[in-house]
């Protein structure tokens, strides 16, 4: 199986420090903001960016939760295999909050509906952003789209978008497979 790679180390640090300034520009002080990472791969890019915020730009007290959304996907029984869920650590309530979902690619959409019924359970924010590395945007199952995207992608249906993390991966990179 061949790979292309779309973004390096030093992109991807690029885009991170991009998607950070405009969320300052869009939140300021981030006292009434939550970010919350979608299990499984949306936590690393959470975490790059809480990061950037507070070591690069100075942002204090970001909080950051992080939200399995297994059970609540349309087709989580439609797989033979077992699924595994993650952990939601979500400590605080969203009541009235703005939330920023976060995951690595956005592509037909169906994680971020199921995300959006997932965090009913924490209470009702005021504003629900949607923040992706790579939008695959000729993919869409449903009318979802990014408030904050790192790069558009355009891969043909039997190609996939992979993200690796120097964390989880030894590496920060995407690549077109």
């Amino acid at each position: 199986m061949s790979q292309k790679i779309l973004l390096t180390s030093r992109e991807v640090n690029i885009i991170l420090h991009r998607l950070a300034c405009q969320l300052i520009e869009n939140h300021l002080d981030f006292k009434d903001t939550i970010l919350i990472g979608l299990q499984p791969r949306g936590r690393f890019l959470a975490e790059r960016i809480k990061q950037v915020l507070e070591q690069e730009y100075n942002v204090k007290d970001v909080s950051l939760g992080f939200l399995d959304i297994t059970f609540f996907r349309d087709d989580f029984r439609r797989s033979e295999k077992p699924l595994e869920a993650n952990k939601t650590q979500i400590d605080f309530l969203v009541e009235n909050k703005k939330v920023v979902f976060i995951d690595d690619v956005l592509y037909t959409g169906r994680s971020i509906r199921s995300a959006l019924t997932a965090i009913q359970s924490f209470g009702r924010p005021s504003v629900i952003e949607l923040l992706v590395l790579i939008d695959r945007r000729f993919s869409r199952h449903l009318p979802i789209q990014p408030d904050y995207r790192g790069r558009q992608v355009d891969a043909i249906n039997n190609e996939k978008v992979k993200v690796t993390w120097k964390e989880n991966d030894g590496e920060d990179s995407v690549y077109l497979i």
